[in-house]
Formats: C-alpha cells, sequence, structure tokens
C-alpha cells in the first residue's frame, strides 16, 4: 500500500504557482480515449498512490486508492468469490480503477448489473486548489444535493484528481452459458430485446460477425432451464468469448488505427445501413461501427435514433470527438469545471476544445 497525497498536493501546488496544466495519469492504458492529450501540460501520475485501504465482504463494499490496477482488485475479490459486477474492461495489465471511473467504461453486463457510475459509493479527490476533499460514503443512501461521486464517471479527470473511491461489488455467479446462433443484424436487434424483457437470467447479449450471443449467468437451475427453453447452441469457450468482447480484444476491434465509433442508442433503435463494419452489445443498446463518416454525418443519425455517437478510438484526436451538446449544457459543465478546477489545471481540453 502507498499514500501519496502528500507528493501529490505538493505537485499539484508547484504546478499552479507556475501556471502550468496537468495532464492526470493512472496506468496510461487509455490515454487513446478523448482528445490528444495536452504535450505542454506537465503529467501528474496516480501509478504509485495504490492499495486497497477498506474491504468488508459481508457488506458487498471495496475501499480502494485510485491506482490500484483492476487486475489487483479482482484477484482480492476473487478470493472471497466476488467481483466487479459492471465488468471493467482491461486495456493492459496496468489499468486502474480510477481511470475506469473517470471514462466511466464497463462491460458486457451494463443493463443489467449497471455501470461504474451506479456501483461507486463515494470518493475522494483533489480539487485545483489542492483541497483533499471527501463526498458520499460506504452506503447508497448517503447523498443530500450534488451527487460528486457520479460526477466525477466520464469526466476524464477534468473536474479533480480522483484519489480514492468506495464501491459496491457483488458475488460472482454460481453458473454460467452463452447460447449463440446465425442471425440477421436487423433479426438480432429485435431478438435481443424481447429475449432481455423476459425474466430469465441474462446478463448479456450481443452481436458480431453474423452471430447473436446471448449470456446466462446466476442460479445453476435458472441457467440450465433457460438454456434448455432458449434455442441456440451453447458455446463450449463462452467465458473466453465474453473476456474478449470486455477487454475489446475480439477480431472486430483488432485494427486500432481507423476510427472506431460508438453509438449510445435506443436498444430497439433502426439505423440505417451505413457501408463499414458493425457490432451491436448491451442488446443493441450500444453499436461499434467502423467505416468511412465523420462527426457531422453521424450525429443527426444518432440524434434521430435516441441517443449520441462518439469516435472512441483512432482518427483525428485534435479536433473534437463526443457528441455536440445544446449550449445550456455546455454552460452547465463550464460552471462546474470552474468550481472544481478555477485555474483550469486538470487535462486542459481533454473532454472538449471548449473545457
Amino acid at each position: 500500500m502507498a499514500d501519496q497525497i502528500k507528493a501529490l498536493q505538493d505537485q499539484l501546488q508547484q504546478t499552479r504557482s507556475n501556471g502550468r496544466k496537468l495532464n492526470i495519469v493512472g496506468g496510461g492504458t487509455k490515454a487513446f480515449l478523448g482528445r490528444a492529450a495536452d504535450p505542454a501540460a506537465d503529467t501528474l501520475s496516480l501509478a504509485e498512490h495504490t492499495g486497497i485501504v477498506e474491504y468488508h465482504p459481508v457488506e458487498l463494499v471495496l475501499s480502494v486508492r485510485a491506482g490500484t490496477t483492476l487486475k489487483e482488485i479482482e484477484a482480492v475479490l476473487a478470493e472471497q468469490g466476488q467481483c466487479l459486477h459492471f465488468e471493467p474492461p482491461h486495456f493492459g495489465d496496468a489499468s486502474t480503477i480510477g481511470g475506469t471511473l473517470a471514462c466511466n467504461l464497463s462491460g458486457p453486463a451494463r443493463p443489467w448489473a449497471g455501470s461504474i457510475r451506479d456501483q461507486v459509493l463515494g470518493v475522494r479527490l483533489l480539487n485545483g486548489k489542492g483541497e483533499h476533499l471527501r463526498f458520499g460514503g460506504q452506503v447508497m443512501k448517503n447523498v443530500a444535493g450534488y451527487d460528486v461521486s457520479r460526477l466525477q464517471a466520464g469526466a476524464m479527470g477534468t473536474l479533480g484528481v480522483i484519489t480514492e473511491l468506495s464501491l459496491k461489488v457483488m458475488p460472482k455467479p454460481a453458473a454460467t452459458a452463452t447460447l449463440v446462433q446465425e442471425m440477421a443484424m436487423d433479426e438480432a436487434v429485435s431478438y435481443m430485446n424481447h429475449r432481455a424483457g423476459e425474466p430469465k437470467p441474462i446478463t448479456g447479449a450481443c452481436w458480431v460477425d453474423g452471430k447473436v450471443y446471448l449470456r446466462l449467468a446466476g442460479a445453476r437451475s435458472a441457467v440450465e432451464a433457460t438454456a434448455d427453453k432458449w434455442q441456440g447452441e451453447v458455446m463450449e469457450q463462452g467465458d473466453h468469448f465474453w473476456q474478449q468482447i470486455q477487454d475489446m480484444k475480439h477480431s472486430f476491434f483488432a485494427d486500432t488505427d481507423a476510427p472506431l465509433w460508438r453509438f449510445s442508442v435506443g436498444s430497439a433503435a433502426t439505423l440505417p445501413a451505413l457501408e463499414g463494419q458493425w457490432m451491436m452489445d448491451w442488446a443493441g443498446a450500444q453499436r461499434w461501427y467502423r467505416g468511412g463518416a465523420g462527426l457531422s454525418g453521424l450525429e443527426p443519425i444518432a440524434r434521430a435514433a435516441g441517443g449520441q455517437v462518439s469516435v472512441f478510438r483512432g482518427g483525428d484526436r485534435t479536433g473534437e470527438v463526443l457528441h455536440s451538446q445544446p449550449e445550456a449544457l455546455n454552460i452547465i459543465q463550464r460552471r462546474v469545471k470552474q468550481s472544481f478546477d478555477p485555474d483550469g489545471l486538470f487535462n486542459p481540453g481533454r473532454l472538449y476544445s471548449w473545457l
């Protein structure tokens, strides 16, 4: 265990007094997300700020420093038969829990298990003045007013330096099974939504390479009964398949240079037949697209489908990569940023060019 708060505060204050900026870095495995980091800014690393602060298996609560790796956390939880229910993706052994929250990353079980945003109970963070603040706690109903803990999900480090977080953890399922069958993309949207609406132990639904994959997880009797009732071949290496989807190591994601677009839309939405490669996850609510379109051309399509689109990986990182927001929301974001980081120290332009 290593508490580096004093060193982090000292560097922050030194940077502030010198009028410079800071790029916040954990394990460095998510550098491809968001806009390109400011090359002129200094690096504030949390890689040494590690360790589990508290773990109460009976209460299903874990408190951990932000630089702790997902690999270490999951190894500790596995000893107690527990897991991070939101299935965070590992982009390498150095992937940290703080970066996972900052980027709001969750895996295939997201529609059923919730996101990291849903399971964070509290955070500690350094604001732009170097103050070490605590928000939330270690129970679900502990917030009156603005929920700053959840506000950090997806903020990409622009609202402060996350130093510690408390999370809800869950028991591992007793049994899992994956059913697979060939199906066209349009048919798969309706099929996955129909299955997801049934009161069955489904925890994953995706379509890739012309096949639908449904994951069942829970009590062994419920999993086996559902697998017998639903159509599809039982996949022998089902757990490996879902791990590949979770960590984005499936062959669909192999090209790391071409732009990879992420659509977050209504699960039953119908999108135009754009030329390129498609993959659907979250029963259709998350759709990955690799093609030659641009953000300005894809935004109206996403908006018509009740959602948003962003450049997840690859492409030009110097321009905007996130779906544009109404000016009213931009004003609110600027005000929130000003309250946490009045000098604009943290990750300048990483989320939007104007933030």
